[in-house]
């Protein structure tokens, strides 16, 4: 699903009170990490992931990575905070504009 701009700033603006909910540390990307954040995105439909890995160019790989497993859409990334987005099919929370 692709956002539009308006969708993804009344997402940002949504984001912006949220507390990380998943951290990914020293030990990367594990399947553990990814499942976790699949049931979070279940759940919560908007999320903010802390990484707290290596450089720019490992953060940078390791958020590809996310967005392609879990088919998110990126809200926004800040540094190393990223916030993801996945709609509910059963449950929708979150009332796009």
């Amino acid at each position: 699903m692709s956002l539009s701009n308006s969708q993804i700033r009344h997402l940002r603006s949504l984001a912006h009170s949220l507390k990380p909910v998943v951290m990914v540390g020293q030990h990367g990307l594990r399947d553990s990490v990814l499942e976790e954040i699949g049931i979070a995105l279940d759940f919560h439909e908007l999320i903010k992931i802390k990484i707290s890995a290596g450089d720019r160019d490992l953060r940078d790989e390791l958020v590809e990575k996310i967005i392609d497993e879990t088919r998110a859409d990126k809200v926004q990334r800040i540094g190393n905070m990223l916030v993801l987005f996945r709609r509910n099919l059963k449950k929708p929370k979150i009332v796009l504009p």
